[in-house]
């Protein structure tokens, strides 16, 4: 099954121009994340998935053009149809955890059939000196992994991890630096400096490339190129597996333009070899 077949692309393109209120985002996502579900989940069942009340979901569903909810569902089973997921009584709520975070890795396999988006991030991001790589509370382990990496091979990489008035100052530095995109992981729950200061980045003349957990987040509305992976919410906090290998791959499509990537590797290992920096 081809990205553009599969039942969480369809759901995609049907939420796709209209202009939703965030609670209507949220129920959109949810059935995103649980799309061979939803065509078979009644109104009160998907309020109670999405965490919103059921006349929302009602609301939700005329905002898409349809006259209710039951006008909504027999649309799913008509343009996504899936078998119902398999029952999960067998797993403890460890095991559907990981086994929620597996199916987010596939959904985030499906999109990247289409490896285009990744390969125009990798692009600005290798194009971009300095770098500057975003990411606040839930997002700043991703966002410091990324550049940690990154400035292996990157000649000038300048991570945004902590919030405050000086973002807006290391923006401007880069700015005059000669930067041209910014990197921004963006997790739940999104803090409101995120959006602020990638619509200040933006401003400021730089392309907002980012990772978040949907397409419908509220960064998207302040970023030039959204690169969606769904984190797991089965635990008390929520697990981020796909938007951190996701961030590896734009490692990957970075370095496919630094024509000087793979000497800046060796050179790194030349050097922690003689230092005895690793144990192994």
């Amino acid at each position: 099954m081809s990205v553009t077949d599969s039942p969480a692309a369809r759901l995609q393109a049907l939420f796709e121009g209209h202009r939703l209120t965030p609670t209507q985002r949220r129920i959109a996502h949810s059935m995103v994340r649980r799309a061979a579900d939803v065509p078979f989940l009644s109104s009160v069942e998907l309020a109670e998935l999405a965490g919103v009340s059921q006349p929302s979901v009602t609301r939700f569903a005329v905002a898409l053009g349809f006259d209710g909810y039951p006008a909504l569902r027999r649309h799913l089973r008509e343009v996504a149809p899936a078998e119902p997921a398999a029952e999960a009584g067998a797993h403890n709520e460890y095991q559907q955890a990981v086994e929620a975070e597996i199916e987010n890795l596939r959904h985030l396999a499906e999109a990247l059939a289409d490896p285009a988006p990744v390969r125009r991030a990798g692009q600005l991001l290798a194009a971009s000196r300095p770098l500057l790589v975003l990411g606040l509370r839930a997002a700043a382990a991703q966002a410091h992994g990324f550049a940690y990496f990154a400035a292996k091979v990157h000649p000038d990489v300048r991570l945004l991890g902590e919030g405050g008035t000086m973002l807006q100052d290391r923006i401007d530095a880069a700015v005059r630096a000669g930067a041209s995109t910014l990197l921004c992981f963006a997790l739940p729950r999104h803090p409101r400096e995120v959006v602020d200061t990638l619509g200040y980045a933006k401003e400021a003349g730089l392309t907002v490339v980012t990772v978040a957990d949907s397409a419908f987040a509220p960064v998207a509305k302040v970023s030039d190129l959204l690169l969606p992976a769904a984190v797991g919410t089965g635990l008390a906090f929520d697990t981020a597996c796909a938007p951190m290998l996701l961030g590896r791959v734009l490692l990957e499509a970075m370095c496919d333009d630094l024509p000087q990537a793979q000497s800046r590797l060796e050179e790194f290992d030349t050097k922690a070899a003689a230092r005895g920096l690793f144990v192994d």
